[in-house]
């Protein structure tokens, strides 16, 4: 039987060596180890010290509870599977693309020992970790050579250390982006020694302008696709065909830092349309940099690809090796460009593509299928409706353009606006707290859930029984 006496006084409570030595902490200790446990058991003293100090009593019993509870808090994994019911794909937040089952495997695969990373099969000598990916970059996007670091703004500030450090390179303003966390491209070209020439205007730059910008200590020129913002209106850019004419007209190299980075037409998966790195190449571009886990629907990297000379000098860069992948990045890479040699199944095999292009019709019948459970455990308190929203690929991937989908709109079932904004927040909390939590978004007074990303159906109605309705 738990000991249910209370303690009232600080003299009371057990030393730290006598909770440890305790039938259920010492059990505890054989199945986590005594530093964890220790951690818990002094800052469950310190919590029931508070208590007594300030005329509460606390339960011996309760103490026991309160070590394993930490224990269980402690030794948790703070970063977890969830559910992706936000509307965005892509979202930087939870992790971006979801990977295909094939690179799971090949990462786990070498995860386990020894491999290949460094080593030359065929000579028994030192080899570049680069080739197992270089080859299949340059058969999918022309490029005479490719390099992979560990993501794109990394890639962008080894091109800007390398080709342009203590130079002058001209950006249109109206290309000055800003990305997630508040990353400037302008600080990552001050970061890599090189001195920014803005040119143009916000809406509109014409090539009088970088060729006014050019000079001898001119590097390269850039330019940067905006992904994450649209300018519409009484705008003008220049375009890299033309770009790179003036570029290789005074001899400088032209580089594109694509972001998102799609390899495929878009639009054969009826999605909008995206520039491809194919493309950018043909038009003239030297180097092309871009995400392996937007567009692409790999892990976090960045790729550069384009000029052999030029990719060459990167790799000679001493800060090559601080940025440089690691064997998961490059065993779950080379699965990913491995599904895009066999086009006729990219979509079927890439999740990330699978989810962009589902039909809004499959998204509609699964909200149908899922709207009963979920309005039966929520309770008469709330009203779940089936409605079609629109979501977004994320990631700076295509902002302006929405993907029709479906969802579930929950909503209380008083008219009253009084605490309505609360029970939102309480019944979004309880979906955080489910074992697969489940992250959807409030919004006009609902709470919704976009069903695009949801692949466990079952799972996901499995743990609707473990949700306490606020």
């Amino acid at each position: 039987m738990p000991d249910l006496t209370r303690i009232s006084s600080l003299s009371e409570l057990p030393s730290v060596d006598r909770l440890l030595v305790g039938d259920g902490i010492a059990a505890l200790v054989r199945e986590r180890g005594r530093p964890l446990v220790l951690e818990a058991v002094r800052g469950a003293l310190d919590e029931a010290r508070a208590v007594v100090a300030t005329g509460g009593t606390v339960a011996r019993a309760e103490l026991e509870s309160a070590v394993a509870a930490r224990v269980r808090t402690i030794a948790a994994p703070s970063l977890v599977p969830m559910f992706n019911l936000t509307g965005t794909v892509l979202h930087t937040n939870l992790g971006r693309a979801p990977l295909p089952e094939a690179a799971i495997e090949a990462m786990a695969a070498v995860a386990r020992g020894a491999s290949n990373l460094e080593f030359d099969l065929e000579t028994g000598r030192r080899g570049d970790r680069h080739r197992h990916v270089e080859p299949r970059l340059c058969r999918l996007t022309s490029a005479e050579a490719a390099i992979v670091v560990n993501n794109n703004a990394a890639a962008v500030l080894l091109v800007l250390d390398t080709l342009a450090k203590r130079k002058e390179v001209p950006v249109s303003r109206g290309e000055l982006i800003e990305i997630g966390g508040a990353f400037r491209m302008p600080d990552i070209m001050k970061r890599a020694g090189t001195k920014l020439v803005e040119i143009g205007t916000t809406n509109r730059t014409h090539p009088r302008d970088y060729e006014a910008a050019i000079g001898p200590r001119t590097a390269l020129l850039m330019k940067i696709h905006t992904s994450n913002y649209s300018v519409e209106g009484f705008t003008a850019a220049v375009g890299e065909r033309e770009l790179a004419g003036i570029a290789h007209s005074h001899n400088l190299p032209l580089v594109s830092d694509l972001g998102s980075g799609s390899l495929v037409d878009m639009t054969v998966y009826g999605l909008p349309p995206e520039p491809t790195v194919r493309a950018m190449l043909g038009d003239g571009v030297d180097l092309v940099t871009f995400s392996g886990d937007k567009l692409l629907g790999g892990p976090q990297a960045g790729i550069i690809a384009g000029r052999g000379d030029l990719v060459a000098r990167l790799k000679r860069n001493p800060l090559m090796r601080a940025l440089r992948p690691d064997k998961i990045t490059l065993a779950a890479l080379q699965s990913v460009l491995a599904l895009y040699e066999d086009p006729s199944r990219l979509a079927d095999n890439l999740p990330s593509l699978r989810l962009l292009g589902r039909p809004r019709t499959d998204i509609d019948a699964q909200a149908k299928r899922i709207r009963r459970p979920l309005a039966a455990r929520l309770g008469e308190e709330w009203v779940v409706d089936v409605v079609h929203c629109r979501s977004q690929i994320g990631s700076g991937a295509l902002p302006v353009d929405r993907l029709p989908s479906a969802g579930l709109r929950c909503a209380p079932a008083s008219g009253a606006k009084r605490g309505r904004s609360s029970k939102l927040q309480a019944l979004a909390a309880a979906l955080r707290t489910l074992p697969t939590p489940v992250i959807g978004r409030v919004h006009e007074g609902a709470l919704t859930l976009d069903l695009r990303c949801l692949d466990d159906e079952a799972g996901f109605v499995a743990q609707l029984d473990r949700l306490a309705a606020p």
